[in-house]
């Protein structure tokens, strides 16, 4: 009896296949990036700048808030970044391949936004080291922190 009560319960709340109704929107949103990847140059990456600023524009208050800082942030430290969307998330990718990502809180119902990095960025120091940032708000002193960050995740 009880398996079939976790059966039904995880029916009702969309986990029956292992993902939240936000993460599959979420792998949605990244089929859908891909497919349109399409074109080269100049053009691809004004529209995929244009994807993420209006991904931003998107967010409530608090988050975009948050991503319009990282977005500022990233762009005035790391110049050679391409601002584009990644699973419907603003991202900074080199290359075609995505560096650091901004994951708002309300996306996923966290109590917070966190600010992200993958295995490209230059951030290893030893055996182990923080990949993502949990950002509640951002101080001056908090935005120093995150150039000084960016700026060694983006070094070659």
């Amino acid at each position: 009896m009880a398996q079939t009560t976790k059966k039904s319960a995880a029916k009702k709340s969309g986990t029956a296949s292992g993902f939240t109704a936000d993460e599959r929107a979420a792998m949605k949103e990244r089929a859908a990036e891909l497919k349109g990847a399409g074109g080269r140059g100049a053009k691809k990456k004004a529209d995929e700048a244009q994807a993420c600023l209006d991904k931003i524009a998107e967010m409530g208050d608090a988050d975009r808030a948050l991503a319009e800082r990282i977005h500022a942030v990233v762009t005035s430290v790391a110049p050679d970044l391409d601002a584009k969307t990644w699973y419907g998330m603003p991202a900074y990718a080199r290359d075609g391949k995505v560096l650091c990502f901004f994951k708002p809180g309300e996306k996923f119902g966290a109590r917070y936004a966190t600010f992200g990095f993958t295995d490209t960025a230059q951030l290893d120091d030893g055996n182990v080291w923080p990949t993502e940032y949990a950002i509640a708000d951002l101080t001056d002193a908090d935005v120093k922190r995150l150039e000084k960050i960016v700026e060694q995740a983006a070094s070659r």
